[in-house]
């Protein structure tokens, strides 16, 4: 009977530690909290344009990263390349990214055990008159060596799941900071971007008032030279100097705001305001044809939208994290090492020591701290999914923004084109009339000052037409894709439709109809 029972020990202690370790891997499944689902999104099915825009192929074209070269500018090129590699926000911003990926490597260090190595000398002596431990056995002085060598280990298991959220959260938050960079990249650009085409229609703005005021010199110089001749009065001169005057303080309050702009470029480009200047041009810059896509292609293609849904992913973690603390930890702190009073033979068999252990963790009353950070977590999950859908929604506004102005622009500059041509004939005829003695020099200047107002119009229609193309630009992404970047945002979300809207470039003046861009299907 004694032989049986210790054949059977054997089989009972492997079914024993093979429950053991079954046991402990249900238990290490467990992961408390709430899994990360993204919330969808109400995403419409089609942009609402007009005849300004019309269907293209492919239909889901994306914009170009280096988006800026559509607008033939080399001076704009040059610019973007320079405050790319300069610009010191994209720089806080690049070593934001890199912070983040360093928490993530040091939060999923929690998951792997951690061991440690120390090693001991010590001499010390015993006192004589210590405390008895034995009365039969009387206490003596010695003096003793103590060296001890070895490795320790610690390992939480998490059973339930805490590491294994926090590196999801810190996860999300290094794919979020991969997106704020991206983002920080785009309004880098385009910021560059706007305040150069401001300040080219500034350009081109001080132009048509120089112009002018050389027609208004010419124009007083005649006036002074009919009036010498006792052929109009002192009136007339009067009026078209204080004409020349007005035109000249416009010009030079228009150089103060080409100033600001300048400057403002300097720190976009990162050279200081006083050692930058870009020569003034006048320049005919055509905007370049934008894909539309789809609404939900705004969803991929925007890197604010996918930073904020990183956000959310990011905040459901610690909701997971919050719950993992009601309940126990187990870490276990094994060992193993060497004690010896000499070192020829600290290394010998005899020396050898170890340890097993486990410490396990519960918290019985915390007065309600636990239950209030699950509270803080799950509120801060709803503010970031919040905050999400109000930058979805931002995000379609700033589009269907840009497509409503650029073809309210379009038809305004057709109109402002015509206001000029009619401003000039216009002048034309004052001048004709007012040589011939019909009407009095009030009606030039009346003349003058409309021309004048008609062509700064239509360079500031210009100018609208590029800063607008650029901030849809910018409404769409700038080029920057969340798929080909590796972010986790939209990969499965559905195109509505195949057809993407472009704008018409139609010859000035052509009134043929174009084609409506598809319903969606």
């Amino acid at each position: 009977m004694f032989a049986a029972s210790r054949r059977a020990r054997p089989r009972c202690t492997a079914f024993t530690a093979l429950g053991a370790c079954a046991g402990a891997a249900l238990l290490a499944a467990c992961t408390v909290g709430p899994d990360y689902q993204r919330p969808q999104a109400e995403v419409p099915p089609e942009w609402h344009t007009d005849s300004f825009w019309r269907v293209a192929a492919p239909s889901h074209a994306p914009i170009a990263p280096d988006w800026w070269t559509g607008f033939a500018d080399p001076t704009l090129a040059t610019l973007e390349t320079q405050a790319l590699a300069q610009n010191q926000t994209l720089a806080a911003a690049s070593a934001h990214y890199e912070q983040a990926k360093a928490t993530l490597a040091n939060t999923s260090a929690q998951r792997v055990p951690e061991v440690n190595f120390s090693a001991q000398a010590s001499r010390f002596r015993i006192s004589h008159d210590r405390p008895l431990t034995n009365y039969a056995t009387p206490t003596q002085s010695t003096v003793q060596n103590n060296i001890q060598l070895g490795p320790t280990l610690s390992y939480d298991t998490d059973l339930f799941g805490r590491i294994r959220r926090e590196v999801e959260g810190a996860q999300a938050s290094a794919e979020q900071s991969a997106d704020d960079l991206a983002n920080a990249r785009l309004v880098l650009t385009t910021d560059l971007a706007t305040d150069y085409f401001s300040l080219r229609e500034l350009d081109n703005e001080i132009d048509v008032l120089n112009q002018s005021v050389k027609l208004q010199q010419k124009a007083l110089d005649y006036v002074n030279t009919e009036h010498d001749l006792g052929s109009v009065s002192g009136l007339d001169v009067l009026q078209q100097k204080s004409q020349l005057d007005a035109t000249r303080v416009q010009a030079q309050l228009l150089l103060n705001q080409r100033a600001q702009f300048e400057h403002a470029i300097a720190a976009l480009v990162g050279v200081p305001a006083p050692q930058f200047a870009i020569e003034p041009k006048v320049l005919d810059i055509r905007p370049p044809t934008v894909p539309l896509g789809v609404p939900s292609d705004v969803l991929q293609r925007r890197p604010d939208v996918a930073s904020a849904e990183r956000a959310m992913a990011a905040a459901n973690a610690q909701i997971g994290v919050a719950k993992a603390a009601f309940f126990p930890s187990l870490t276990l702190t094994p060992g193993i090492g060497w004690e010896s009073t000499e070192f020829a033979n600290l290394l010998s068999a005899p020396t050898l020591m170890w340890t097993l252990g486990a410490a396990v963790g519960q918290v019985i009353f915390d007065g309600g701290r636990r239950a209030a950070n699950v509270k803080f977590a799950s509120e801060g999950y709803k503010a970031t999914e919040a905050n999400y859908r109000q930058t979805v929604l931002s995000a379609f506004q700033q589009v269907q923004d840009g497509i409503t102005g650029l073809s309210v622009l379009d038809g305004a500059a057709k109109q402002s084109r015509e206001a000029v041509e009619d401003a000039q004939r216009l002048l034309s005829l004052a001048n004709d009339r007012y040589s011939g003695g019909l009407v009095a020099y009030l009606n030039v200047i009346d003349a003058q000052e409309s021309l004048l107002t008609s062509e700064r119009t239509d360079v500031q229609i210009h100018g609208q037409q590029l800063t607008l193309s650029v901030a849809l630009v910018k409404a769409l992404g700038g080029g920057w894709d969340g798929g080909a970047q590796g972010s986790a945002m939209a990969a499965n979300e559905a195109h509505a439709t195949d057809a993407a809207a472009m704008p018409q470039q139609a010859p000035v003046g052509d009134a043929q109809q174009k084609d409506m861009p598809a319903p969606a299907r």
